[in-house]
């Protein structure tokens, strides 16, 4: 069987833990070549060596655009063209009206929507002639209340619309746009990210992960915890030409837990 992404040049942000790190292991395993991304260099380039000769890191900070933009430049400088960019670099925060501040809101928004308002900018200069796939990461927080905090759930919600608008206007170039809102996920964004994990022992880390999952898997109908695999094999069928009459979408992976809210709650 032909592998579902081969011959397909891929951006993964966020790509050294959780969802980002699972989603390029899936995407090499189905045949793609990819330019990783992240702020982790050891960790970047160890996960790029691991995964083959078709895959290299770049550092990037996706909060500026011109390190976005750089990141696209030196991917087409290494493969020659761009099929698929996930925009998936994020973090968690816990912030209220009543707490934010100038620069809770300068750095949420820069990370978690401009990072995916340029990414898709950059990414559509170079699909225009080819079409392609970009996937943006948002969540169940940008759909229901009680699912993240304020600045993380606005920022969330505009990635969605993001999405709507650019599916719309790219559309006709053959670029399709696409989102995938994720929730009860167990990655180590719960406990602090990647950066706070890399402080801790593989032992404590395994028990905080094996915590999170049993909490989750009360929290969805199903009930199990949701894993990044289960993002990443949704980035796959919205990568592959499988999906290519999808356009537009929000593709909620969440094992039905936004089932369990009410659009008010």
């Amino acid at each position: 069987m032909t592998a579902r992404l081969q011959g397909k040049i891929a951006i993964i942000t966020g790509a050294t833990s959780g969802i980002g790190e699972a989603t390029a292991r899936r995407f090499a395993e189905e045949g793609a070549s990819l330019m990783l991304a992240a702020r982790s260099v050891d960790v970047g380039e160890r996960l790029a060596a691991e995964l083959g000769d078709n895959v290299v890191f770049k550092r990037t900070d996706v909060s500026h655009e011109a390190e976005m933009q750089a990141l696209v430049d030196a991917t087409i400088e290494r493969f020659g063209r761009l099929d698929c960019l996930f925009n998936n670099a994020g973090a968690g925060e816990r912030s209220t009206a009543e707490t934010i501040t100038e620069g809770d809101f300068d750095h949420t928004m820069r990370l978690l929507a401009g990072s995916v308002a340029f990414g898709i900018k950059h990414a559509a200069r170079v699909m225009k002639d080819h079409g392609g796939s970009i996937i943006n990461n948002a969540s169940i927080a940008g759909h229901r209340l009680g699912q993240g905090g304020y600045l993380y759930s606005g920022a969330k919600a505009a990635v969605a619309h993001f999405t709507r608008i650019a599916g719309v206007e790219l559309g006709p170039h053959g670029i399709r746009v696409n989102a995938i809102s994720p929730g009860a996920i167990a990655t180590p964004i719960f406990w602090g990210g990647s950066a706070r994990a890399a402080t801790l022992s593989d032992a404590e880390n395994q028990a905080k992960m094996d915590k999170l999952t049993g909490n989750l898997a009360q929290a969805t109908p199903q009930p199990r915890a949701g894993y990044a695999v289960d993002i990443a094999n949704a980035a796959v069928f919205l990568a592959s030409d499988e999906a290519s009459f999808i356009n537009c979408h929000d593709l909620v992976v969440d094992g039905g837990r936004i089932s369990m809210f009410n659009e008010s709650s």
